[in-house]
């Protein structure tokens, strides 16, 4: 009974005390904590490089739709890639059309970088994540001071030639896109063991069964942003730099006395140039282009903002 008695007394207690307590107050407005979710029907068909993509065969359709909701869905991801894509896809998209590759392999470099230079855990770095003996065997230098794995010109034009070969030998581009994330034999391997030739009739690992969707991916939402709750013309999208190219002929034994003297720093010399992989540039048999701010008002020391 005392037990009862002593356990209706804590319960009245609790009450009051939580009718005296201050209660949460009430936003003002929603809090929306992001854009609805939209689920755009997969097209029959679509285009790549030239090529109709029928997508009505089940296996097919499922394995897109996988990729477009695991990429239009990470919405903190996909924006970075528009932003960027404003800012390279000008300078891509050019090399591409003088190297006679489609320009649908834009989107390559999305898949593999994120359009940053990024650095893999097996080595590979830059935009087009070459590994030091591929790169090397495009004519990409590596060395101490200087990695033109992440020199965005020469970079594309090397993923360029790796692509023709590729093509040349498989003669189709939708395996030459496979092929930069399995290899040439490695796409050969495959098919001959089961027999076919097409990349959709293909299993592969997980990794290359993935690849070429993701792209396709990509390429889907980028040429129909607002389908997918992407309002692009809202972002602030990065815009491409200006810039005026110095040519080197000599040594630079310090690069950021030299940035100085050149009225910026080195940290604006090694954004606009990030194969410079030291403080020193030593030139022997070659001369190097390095880039910098066209005028003041692109990119300019910070200090400079404050006055």
């Amino acid at each position: 009974m005392i037990r009862f008695i002593f356990l209706c007394l804590t319960i009245v207690l609790a009450a009051c005390n939580s009718a005296s307590a201050p209660k949460d107050k009430a936003p003002e407005k929603p809090v929306q904590t992001g854009g609805p979710v939209i689920f755009p029907p997969l097209p029959k068909k679509m285009q790549f490089a030239g090529q109709e993509i029928v997508l009505t065969d089940e296996d097919v359709m499922e394995r897109l739709d996988r990729e477009v909701l695991m990429n239009a869905y990470y919405q903190s991801a996909t924006t970075s890639y528009f932003k960027r894509a404003n800012r390279w896809f000008p300078v891509i998209e050019k090399i591409l059309k003088e190297e006679g590759i489609p320009n649908d392999m834009k989107y390559l470099a999305i898949i593999e970088s994120g359009l940053v230079q990024a650095v893999s855990p097996v080595g590979a770095q830059g935009f087009w994540q070459f590994m030091p003996t591929t790169g090397k065997l495009y004519d990409l230098e590596i060395s101490n001071e200087v990695d033109e794995r992440l020199h965005i010109e020469k970079s594309t034009r090397a993923a360029c030639r790796y692509l023709k070969d590729a093509y040349n030998t498989l003669h189709d581009w939708m395996l030459a896109t496979a092929s930069y994330n399995r290899g040439v034999g490695g796409v050969q391997q495959d098919m001959a063991w089961q027999g076919t030739d097409h990349y959709f009739d293909t299993d592969q690992n997980s990794e290359t069964g993935r690849y070429v969707f993701r792209l396709l991916a990509i390429k889907l939402i980028f040429e129909n942003p607002e389908a997918y709750g992407y309002a692009v013309k809202d972002m602030q999208l990065y815009e491409p730099f200006k810039t005026r190219t110095v040519l080197v002929t000599e040594s630079i034994p310090n690069i950021a006395d030299w940035a100085l003297q050149q009225g910026f720093n080195f940290k604006i010399v090694q954004k606009l140039n990030p194969w410079l992989k030291s403080n020193k540039l030593t030139v022997k048999g070659r001369s190097y282009d390095i880039l910098l701010p066209a005028d003041n008002e692109n990119l300019k020391p910070y200090k400079a903002y404050l006055q």
